[in-house]
């Protein structure tokens, strides 16, 4: 849980969520491998690459060589519905410096409202190559935004539900109009002042607001967990600690973090491209396999998509699928469905089972009501670039895609365990 806790606390923007995922592997031993270049692992080797900012590829290889690397595979998303910084946000007037902002995912804007607000991203600056500049991944590390509600007097309707405009009503405010911060290119005279260079040496930016809640352990037993992004960083988190833990003697064990999983992955860092099999393919011809014994090894190789499900509401449990409530702190899901928004078949499905029985760890179905659909995972869009048995498990959670979420405890604890058993068993 500690681990999950630091990784809540100080990953901001997917590219935090990469460097403190790096961090905790290169204190496992992992060794970084250039994916730029013919990548050839060595047997027993533990490695991790990073073919963009926002994007982790980490894995261990077997130190018994067979015919074919049969892989376990398991993947999730760092990114998370949030608060974009456009382009010259700078909006001065009615006395109040704002930023100009677009709406990224699918958050529950009335959620934002009112929360501090951090800022965290990347900050593109000039460099002697053109087309390298300089990077430098920020983060405020405090709150510099918020976005206040409109008083109950100015809106007297506003329990009936009322209508928030992305471009009109999510607007932060950052500051009041002064000397200093009525004047051109405010934003980036901040970002010059925070990171301790010339403004004019800043040439872009990719920026978000997000929550700067702490987490915290809540429950007359401590038994929930209320935080900020725990979709879906608690798969991230749990992958990376199954990956460290579990060993298999042959076959490679691997995880990759995605990005834009919630802006649909057609992205180069998303799950919607080949890259992975790329990889995949220079990893396996590094280790000595011929294209036959690669197709063999897919054959033979299954993967794990993991990402958060729904709980059944109490409020509301007439939301959920009439027969599959799940609870919270009673065992992760295996998530299915009939038009594959969720990759699972009942083979996998069963074989799913039977390993968390196995490792005594509680089970509930991720099934939606025929109505509502769910949205659609990793799982369903690499199948189509890796054709391996693939699985769709993940943590219930209440208020998904709000500014703070809610879990148990103790799903992320056999979230761990499963990850570590698919790692493990043969």
């Amino acid at each position: 849980m500690e681990q999950l806790m630091h990784l809540l606390q100080n990953s901001g923007s997917p590219y935090q969520v990469v460097e403190n995922c790096v961090e905790r592997l290169k204190e496992a031993g992992f060794e970084e491998m250039d994916w730029h270049n013919v990548l050839c692992p060595v047997m027993g080797g533990k490695y991790y690459m990073k073919p963009y900012n926002t994007m982790l590829i980490a894995f261990t290889v077997g130190t018994k060589k067979s015919y074919f690397q049969n892989i376990r595979l398991g993947t999730a998303h760092t990114d998370q519905p949030c608060i974009k910084v456009k382009p010259s946000p700078d909006m001065k007037e009615h006395g109040y410096l704002r930023a100009n902002v677009e709406i990224y995912g699918g958050p529950i804007l009335s959620s934002w409202m009112d929360r501090p607000l951090n800022l965290a991203g990347k900050i593109i600056c000039k460099s002697d190559k053109i087309f390298e500049p300089r990077v430098i991944v920020y983060d405020s590390k405090r709150p510099v935004a918020v976005v206040p509600n409109l008083a109950i007097h100015m809106q007297r309707d506003v329990n009936k539900g009322m209508e928030l405009n992305r471009q009109k009503d999510m607007i932060p405010i950052l500051a009041t109009l002064s000397e200093k911060w009525n004047k051109d290119d405010c934003f980036l005279h901040f970002l010059a002042e925070e990171v301790g260079i010339d403004k004019d040496d800043i040439i872009d930016f990719g920026l978000y607001f997000y929550n700067a809640d702490e987490p915290e352990l809540i429950g007359f037993d401590n038994e929930f967990i209320s935080s900020p992004r725990l979709d879906n960083l608690t798969s991230v988190s749990a992958l990376v600690d199954g990956l460290i833990n579990g060993y298999r003697e042959d076959g490679m064990n691997m995880i990759v973090l995605y990005d834009n999983e919630e802006i649909g992955s057609r992205s180069k860092q998303g799950a919607d491209s080949n890259l992975i099999e790329l990889v995949l393919k220079s990893l396996l011809k590094g280790l000595g396999q011929t294209e036959n014994q690669y197709l063999q090894t897919i054959a033979h190789s299954m993967y794990l998509s993991v990402d958060a499900g729904h709980a059944v509401h109490p409020n509301v449990p007439e939301k959920c699928d009439p027969t599959s409530k799940p609870v919270l702190g009673k065992g992760i899901l295996i998530k299915t469905h009939a038009n594959q928004l969720y990759v699972s078949d009942s083979e996998m499905s069963g074989a799913i089972r039977q390993m968390l029985d196995k490792w005594n760890v509680p089970r509930q179905n991720g099934i939606s009501r025929s109505d509502i659909p769910g949205g659609r995972t990793l799982g369903p869009i690499l199948s189509t670039v890796l054709p391996m048995k693939g699985a769709d498990i993940g943590m219930p959670m209440l208020a998904m895609h709000s500014a703070r979420e809610l879990a148990a405890t103790a799903d992320y604890e056999g979230l761990k365990t499963c990850i570590c058993a698919f790692f493990t068993e043969h």
